[in-house]
Formats: C-alpha cells, structure tokens, sequence
C-alpha cells in the first residue's frame, strides 16, 4: 500500500467516524461491568444481541453472571444458561477458558486493570476461542482501552467508504484518526454497527453517504 493511499484511507476514516457522530451523536452502548461485558463478548459471536440479553438474565438469575462464579460452576450449568445463544457447548468451554485465565493467570479482574494495553491484549488472545474482536470488545468496554473494534460492520463499512487497507490493518488505522479516548472509540464502534443495521443489513445503499466517500 503506497503512501497516498494509505493518507487516503486516513481521511476517509476520518470522514467516516465525522459522519457518524453527527448522525447519531451520544448513544448508549454495551452497559454493565467488567464481568459482564467479558461474558457478553463470548456469547456475542455467531448470534444476535437480543439472544445475549436473555442469556445475560438467566446467567444473573442463577448467580453466574461473573468470572468467578463462571470459574468454579460445573460447565453443565453454564450450558444451560447460555442455549439460547447457539453453540452453547462451545461457548461454555470458552467462558471457563476465560475464566480460568482470569483467575489463574491475571490474578483477577482487579489486577488485570493495572496490566498494560498490549500484554493483556496477547495475555486474551492465547485464550481459546478469543479472536481480535473479542479480545478488543473487552478491552474497550470491559476495561475502558482504547482498543478499537473491528467486526464485520466495519469492514463492511470500510469497504464501502473505498478504503483499500485490508481488514488486519483496520485496527490500526481507525485507532490513529481517533484520540486515544476509550470513550471515543466506545460510540464510533457503536455508531458503525447502528448504521451498518439501518442501511447495510437493507441493502438501502442509494442514498447512503458512506458510498459517496468511495468516489
């Protein structure tokens, strides 16, 4: 990728994140805490947030809504607190890995606040089942990093804008037009996939001003 077109993809980023703020503003996003979002981040992958909601729920319901308690429960329990979510099998042997990662290796959440960004990025993805999306998920809203999200959305989006960097480079280049602000790269995630759901999702793509950047 040349210089030009790396400065390109720049400020398109740019123009992205400066469209999508002014569309949508201040939102609401990803609430509750650390334990929380860690365990929302596993269920998230492969299905719909709402299906996370009710799982969430029950997990609170029976007391398991923590690494902790998540840590010493018989993985049965797990799994059927989280069917709701699909592949729960998986994703309860994911939640103990993690877990177990928390506990064992970081010495709990409260220590794991205090372990630099990128040590604890590479400590969540030696996880099993933890990808880069995941791992930023926690990072950004569980620990408040400020760790960019890039999911399909915002490839998609990218992609869309005419940035020509591959999505392993998204990342970075998201994270170098954002001010390293965890609050700041909270709502641009959250305004990619609002906007992606309402136009992306139904193909409404006459009209839409993220094409218009891919000029």
């Amino acid at each position: 990728m040349s210089v030009s077109s790396s400065g390109n993809n720049a400020a398109k980023a740019e123009k992205i994140v400066g469209i999508l703020m002014a569309r949508f503003g201040e939102i609401p996003w990803w609430p509750g805490d650390t334990d929380e979002v860690m365990v929302g981040a596993i269920l998230t992958q492969q299905t719909r947030w709402e299906n996370v909601v009710r799982a969430l729920a029950i997990l609170k319901e029976r007391g398991l809504c923590s690494m902790s308690a998540i840590y010493t429960a018989d993985p049965q329990e797990i799994e059927e607190a989280v069917r709701c979510t699909g592949f729960y099998r998986i994703k309860a042997r994911r939640l103990k890995a993690l877990a177990a990662f928390v506990t064992d290796t970081s010495g709990g959440i409260d220590l794991m606040a205090g372990i630099p960004t990128p040590t604890l990025r590479a400590g969540l993805l030696g996880v099993h089942g933890i990808g880069e999306e995941t791992a930023d998920s926690i990072l950004c809203y569980g620990f408040s990093r400020p760790s960019f999200v890039v999911d399909a959305y915002t490839e998609r989006i990218a992609r869309c804008a005419g940035i020509t960097a591959p999505r392993s480079a998204l990342k970075t280049l998201f994270e170098s037009v954002l001010p390293e602000d965890s609050h700041v790269h909270h709502q641009t995630h959250a305004h990619i996939v609002e906007y992606a759901k309402g136009w992306c999702t139904k193909k409404r793509c006459k009209g839409c001003r993220i094409m218009a950047l891919n000029g």
